[in-house]
């Protein structure tokens, strides 16, 4: 059957983007506006009061767990890139027999409850509490296992759009060795699925909550829940802020998908 035989029609699209574009707006225009909402109507006051430097009590909280946050998108990132892309990489060529198990292993943690996955974490925790600290970083490793699902498909594509196994035995006929093969050959070749994995992961790990606040560690998320019962002004506005950072990485993802001749037509 021919796809744009069923194709909606341009009202029907239309109908079925305002919907969708509503479900998500009117949530964050009522935000926006109880954000800007004072005793006599509407005002940036509260906006301006997050330069004031006599409320950094109430704002201290949300500074460590956005510092907390971004520390540890940058270690989920090194785990995904340093640890994840190359085991692809390597199943991909060396192991194909194994790609069905291994892709089964790393798009376990999508089906699996935070809650639970943080009852089985909690003695690991308990044991690196000891050993290495009750840091916030540490958080990293149990975000590494929850963006696997995530930046494996976004590898995946890049890996499946390319001749793998055909441009490393180029490489190496002509005497290039492994780094040289995965640095100079392979990552050039999925540059797109590798910053998509990486922008994706940051967007997990900066809205991510419920592992945080079992494993008692401060991050933005928490510290959001902490300054919503001094300021709930405050919270709700760096929420939309969080949200509109997420977005932005979102639309990056999606330019960075996009063939190249395509992005640079637009």
């Amino acid at each position: 059957m021919n796809a744009i035989g069923i194709a909606p029609s341009r009202p029907t699209r239309w109908v079925i983007g305002i919907l969708a574009g509503g479900t998500f707006a009117i949530p964050l225009v009522s935000t926006l506006l109880y954000t800007l909402r004072d005793g006599t109507g509407y005002s940036g006051a509260h906006w301006l009061s997050l330069f004031d430097p006599t409320r950094a009590r109430i704002l201290s909280p949300i500074w460590t767990g956005l510092t907390n946050s971004v520390l540890l998108a940058v270690l989920t990132v090194a785990i995904v890139l340093l640890i994840l892309a190359p085991t692809m990489i390597l199943i991909n060529l060396r192991f194909p027999q194994s790609r069905r198990a291994f892709e089964f292993l790393v798009l376990l943690p999508i089906s699996i409850p935070a809650i639970v996955l943080v009852v089985g974490l909690a003695p690991i925790y308990l044991v690196i509490g000891r050993t290495l600290g009750t840091g916030a970083w540490t958080l990293a490793f149990a975000y590494g296992i929850t963006v696997l699902p995530f930046a494996f498909r976004a590898i995946q594509a890049s890996i499946d759009s390319i001749d793998v196994a055909t441009l490393t035995e180029a490489a190496r006929s002509l005497g290039a060795g492994w780094p040289t093969v995965v640095l100079r050959v392979l990552v050039p070749n999925l540059r797109p699925g590798l910053l998509a994995a990486s922008l994706i992961s940051t967007a997990v790990v900066l809205g991510e909550f419920t592992i945080a606040s079992l494993l008692n560690r401060p991050v933005l998320q928490t510290a959001l829940l902490v300054v919503s019962k001094l300021d709930a002004y405050t919270a709700e506005m760096f929420t939309l802020m969080s949200l509109a950072l997420a977005t932005g990485l979102l639309i990056l993802i999606g330019r960075i998908g996009r063939p190249s001749a395509e992005r640079k037509q637009s």
